[in-house]
C-alpha cells in the first residue's frame, strides 16, 4: 500500500474525489480479493451482519431495482476476520485521513459492491445523507477489486459538488438523474468518468454528487468500499444501519465512539 501525495490530496480537496492508481500492490490485491469473495459467500442473501435485528426500514423491505443495481453486502469486517485485518488498517485509515485534512478517523462502514453482468446503473446521489453522522469531512476508499472500465460499470462524478452539496438527497432509483430535482445548477455539469484497473482505489468525499454506469459486459466488477467519519462526529438521528437497540441508546449529538460499531482506525494524536 503505497503513500498518498500532495499532488493527490490537494486533487481530492480541490474536485471531492481523486484516483490513486496502484494504491494496492499484487500481493495485497489478492489479499483483498480472497477475503472478501470469502465473506461475501459467507453472508449469502444477508444484506447486514446481525440477523433477527431491525435496521433502518430500507433494508428491511425488497427493492427489485436497487437490487439489480448491484450485490451489497455491508459490514463484512463484522463477519470475517480477514476482513477484519484488511478494512481496520491503520494506514488505510491514515490514507483516508490525510486525504481530507483530519487528525483520526473511525470507520463508519464497509460495503462489497458487485455489479452483476448487464447490470443497470447507479444513479446520481450524495453518500452522507443517509448516513448517521452530518460531516462535510466523510471520506470513501473505493477499492478496485476487478478491473472498473467505462463498459463495465466505472464511477462517474461532478467535480466541485461536496462544496455546495446540503444535506439533500435522493434515493437510488431508475430515474439516472433524480438528483437535479434537488440541486438543478448541477445539471449542466460535464461527468468525469473514472475507469481503472484492480488495485487502484477511488477515494471520495461523502457529498460529492456520484454514480456509477450499467455493466454492458458479460463480466462481474467487484469493488469494496470503506467509509470513514471522523473522530468525534455525532449521531443526527438517522438509523440507517444502525440496529434498532442501538437508536435507543442514542439521543442526537451523541458521539459515535462505541469501538464495536465505529472503531478508531487511525488518530495522529
Amino acid at each position: 500500500m503505497r503513500s498518498i501525495t500532495v499532488g493527490e490530496a490537494d486533487a481530492y480537496r480541490r474536485e471531492g474525489f481523486v484516483v490513486l492508481e496502484d494504491f494496492l500492490d499484487p500481493t495485497e490485491l489478492s489479499a483483498w480479493r480472497e477475503a472478501c469473495l470469502a465473506a461475501v459467500a459467507e453472508r449469502a442473501e444477508q444484506r447486514l451482519p446481525r440477523p433477527g435485528t431491525a435496521y433502518a426500514e430500507f433494508f428491511h423491505r425488497e427493492d427489485a431495482y436497487y437490487n439489480s443495481v448491484f450485490v451489497q453486502r455491508i459490514n463484512l469486517w463484522m463477519t470475517n476476520g480477514a476482513v477484519k485485518e484488511l478494512v481496520c488498517s491503520p494506514a488505510l485509515g491514515r490514507a483516508a485521513a490525510e486525504l481530507a485534512g483530519l487528525d483520526g478517523v473511525r470507520i463508519w462502514l464497509d460495503q462489497a459492491l458487485v455489479k452483476q453482468p448487464f447490470s443497470p446503473p447507479t444513479s446520481y446521489h450524495l453518500d452522507d445523507p443517509y448516513w448517521s453522522f452530518s460531516s462535510h469531512d466523510a471520506v470513501t476508499l473505493w477499492l478496485a477489486l476487478d478491473d472498473a472500465t467505462v463498459a463495465g460499470g466505472c464511477l462517474c462524478y461532478l467535480p466541485g459538488t461536496h462544496r455546495q452539496a446540503r444535506f439533500d438527497n435522493v434515493s437510488i432509483g431508475p430515474e439516472i438523474g433524480a438528483l437535479f430535482e434537488v440541486y438543478p445548477e448541477w445539471r449542466g455539469l460535464e461527468p468525469v468518468l473514472c475507469p481503472v484497473a484492480a488495485g487502484s482505489v477511488v477515494a471520495h468525499n461523502g457529498l460529492v454528487a456520484h454514480g456509477a454506469l450499467a455493466n454492458m459486459t458479460p463480466r462481474r466488477r467487484f469493488a469494496m468500499t470503506v467509509a470513514y467519519m471522523p473522530d468525534g462526529a455525532t449521531y443526527n438521528g438517522k438509523q440507517d444501519i444502525l440496529t434498532v437497540e442501538q437508536v435507543a441508546g442514542l439521543s442526537v449529538g451523541d458521539k459515535l465512539d462505541d469501538e464495536g460499531q465505529n472503531p478508531l482506525v487511525y488518530s495522529a494524536r
